[in-house]
């Protein structure tokens, strides 16, 4: 059972950092980050996307995808995900009608709130950065919540 979680942990971080490396604009990256953050979460447990999700800031800010200015939002952006990632399953799991939508709903307002509250109370950020770290997020969260719903629906057999 180990095993699995960390092949499909590996992969799925390996392609996920591959969508990182690509360069593409944030509209297009962020909601794909998400979706792979959530597929982990379905295909090989919560653990696995919370583990994706905390590394993913580094590699971001590694990779220069994070501007320098928000690097003290690192520590905020890991939480997110870490949160997005749990509330999505513990949702999920709660209700099997509509769980994942419903999930994925709850997720992406508590990870938006999180970066707004650190936009406003942490990290002291130019208004337009600040605002990247905002609506802009929960968007990229809706947006990449519909693509890995979409997907784990299409491959029902790797679900974990």
């Amino acid at each position: 059972m180990y095993l699995r979680w960390l092949t499909r942990t590996a992969i799925l971080l390996a392609l996920t950092i591959a969508v990182q490396m690509f360069g593409w604009p944030q509209p297009v990256t962020g909601p794909l980050v998400n979706a792979m953050l959530l597929l982990a979460c379905i295909f090989a447990g919560p653990s696995s996307g919370a583990v994706i999700g905390l590394a993913t800031p580094l590699l971001a800010y590694a990779r220069g995808i994070l501007a320098p200015p928000l690097a003290p939002m690192i520590p905020a952006i890991m939480l997110s995900n870490a949160v997005f990632v749990l509330l999505f399953w513990f949702v999920k799991k709660m209700n099997s009608r509509w769980g994942e939508f419903l999930g994925l709903l709850a997720a992406a307002v508590v990870k938006f709130l999180i970066l707004a509250a650190a936009v406003k109370l942490v990290a002291q950020l130019p208004p337009q950065v600040a605002r990247a770290m905002q609506w802009p997020q929960l968007v990229t969260a809706i947006a990449g919540g519909l693509i890995a719903i979409a997907v784990s629906r299409a491959l029902p057999q790797l679900k974990k």
